[in-house]
């Protein structure tokens, strides 16, 4: 069961190697900024060196044949892939691990962990692919639990069948991004969801967290790629109609997509698909006033274009990724289709650039008409950059740099005003917790009503203390959030981080709602305590 290629302690494989070139171009811009002369490197952690806590029960037998207690295993679990998950592994700090991790083959597993865990008062932690940023695959710290264990839905990996006339698959939900593409372009189709954790996540941890994919319009969020679930509780199966569309009552889809493993665990889904698309029309815009671009995106999200791209990346964002100079925010365009061309449909948009005084060169505009797409120097250079940024925020934390992210919605009208305020809440933070920082920005998703911002923070820290540094930091951010009107998270999910901010913001009987939910599906309230809701009183 153990995986070598993994890393146990941070973002994706072990031997992964990264150029050289984007290493030192980061590594360079960071110590310019910050005015430092080097950067103190700690290695990574090795597994022979971390002590863990013996488990605090013992499995009984007709368990043992999917629960394992190896040191690999149970570290790997222990954290998600945030900062503050990086920063605890790099000082060895592996206190709280699960006492076993499961590896279920049927439902059937599950149901007897469940039902293990309910009369021995064990918390169960579904783990998905274990690349939360919000401490949701964490184990519990209440008391009231005797111990924990860490799902791992690793063998539930198979598509089962492909309805091509429907559009539509019944998947199991532990397979990772990678092999449930690779298993539907055998019939020409694609889920089109392409988080940043793509390679690295599932499809149940998907549907559990709302995850948002990387298109910018239209099918973005997994719950509109969603046409029926099915979900193991310790009170039975949850399983819901394969329908395209149904006005009986509250949607249960909607109930179950980012519940976040409170109520159960995801099995099985069927998911509604695309056909691959084989032609594309993208470009890249460049404005020198980033309020100008912030307008073309507006228009152009209203305009009924709807881009499978549209990301304008501030200024020194722009820089940091390697496709800009610092003095232009760039906008990179995409339009794709498997049944009509897509020119006609990026001229119009560039129109509307031009109308805000964007420029482009010829280069700079690409169509293509089979598919693999051939897009911008620009656009490619972003995408091998962006799904390299996990492993290099690792690389900047081995050196004591604070990289991190946080992402928002908020409607345009409030944009101007929520956007300043969360920047200089968040610079003020820097400047006073970490002595200085920068704070880059980009918008990765557009609605006509509103963008959803990603602000990127990177700042020097202090070796020891950067966790309660970016702690501090992340708080003056969401209070200015919550404050200003935003959402505390567009796509990262709520987990245990973002809880606090989620119980201001949710709608006030919303809390007692899911409670009520839990209480009827997890009686015994085992399943990923913390998690979205308080864990149950007196427990």
């Amino acid at each position: 069961m153990e995986n070598a290629r993994r890393s146990f302690w941070g973002w994706g494989y072990a031997d992964e190697k990264l150029p050289e070139a984007f290493i030192q171009n980061f590594k360079s811009m960071v110590l310019e900024v910050f005015e430092m002369s080097k950067l103190a490197e700690t290695p990574p952690p090795r597994i022979e060196d971390i002590s863990l806590r013996p488990p605090r029960f013992s499995m009984p037998e007709p368990l043992t044949h999917f629960c394992v207690d190896t040191p690999f295993d149970r570290a790997g679990h222990t954290f998600g892939k945030a900062l503050r998950d990086v920063l605890r592994a790099l000082d060895k700090q592996f206190d709280n691990p699960p006492d076993y991790v499961a590896y279920p083959r049927t439902e059937e597993d599950i149901q007897q962990l469940m039902d293990f865990c309910a009369f021995q008062s064990i918390a169960l932690v579904p783990y998905g692919g274990g690349s939360s940023v919000v401490g949701g695959v964490e184990q519990p710290r209440s008391v009231g639990y005797n111990g924990s264990i860490s799902c791992d839905m690793l063998h539930f990996n198979k598509i089962i069948a492909v309805n091509p006339l429907s559009r539509t698959a019944r998947i199991q939900a532990g397979i990772y991004g990678p092999a449930l593409e690779k298993g539907l372009k055998e019939y020409g189709l694609t889920l089109r969801h392409f988080p940043q954790s793509f390679e690295f996540s599932t499809l149940g941890g998907w549907i559990a967290t709302r995850a948002g994919g990387h298109f910018a319009t239209l099918y973005t969020h997994i719950d509109e790629l969603v046409e029926a679930i099915r979900m193991v509780t310790p009170e039975g199966v949850f399983e819901t109609r394969e329908l395209p569309g149904t006005g009986d009552g509250p949607d249960a889809n909607r109930m179950l997509t980012g519940s976040e493993g409170i109520f159960g665990i995801i099995t099985e889904a069927t998911m509604r698909l695309q056909t691959i698309p084989t032609m594309r029309a993208s470009a890249s815009v460049r404005f020198k006033d980033e309020n100008a671009g912030i307008d073309a995106v507006r228009q152009i999200s209203q305009s009924g274009l709807y881009p499978a791209n549209c990301r304008l990346i501030s200024p020194l964002e722009s820089f940091s990724m390697g496709i800009g100079d610092g003095t232009h925010a760039v906008l990179l365009l995409g339009f794709e289709s498997h049944d009509h061309p897509q020119e006609a449909k990026l001229q119009r948009s560039l129109e509307i650039c031009r109308l805000c005084q964007g420029t482009w060169n010829d280069k700079d505009v690409r169509t293509s008409r089979s598919k693999e797409p051939a897009e911008p120097n620009v656009s490619q250079q972003w995408k091998e950059n962006f799904l390299l940024a996990p492993y290099m925020r690792d690389i900047l934390a081995c050196c004591g740099i604070i990289t991190e992210t946080f992402e928002t919605a908020v409607t345009w009208d409030r944009l101007d005003n929520f956007h300043g305020r969360v920047q200089a809440a968040t610079q003020t933070a820097l400047n006073e917790i970490c002595g200085k920082g920068i704070v880059m920005w980009r918008f990765t998703h557009i609605y006509p009503d509103g963008p959803t911002i990603y602000y990127t923070v990177v700042a020097p820290g202090k070796r020891g203390n950067a966790i309660n540094q970016w702690d501090g930091v992340k708080k003056a951010a969401s209070d200015a959030i919550i404050a200003n009107g935003g959402t505390i998270t567009h796509h990262h999910a709520v987990g245990r981080d973002h809880r606090p901010w989620y119980e201001k913001s949710r709608p006030a009987l919303m809390g007692e709602v899911l409670g009520q939910i839990k209480q009827t599906v997890d009686p015994s309230w085992i399943l990923n305590p913390e998690v979205l809701i308080p864990p149950k009183k007196n427990s």
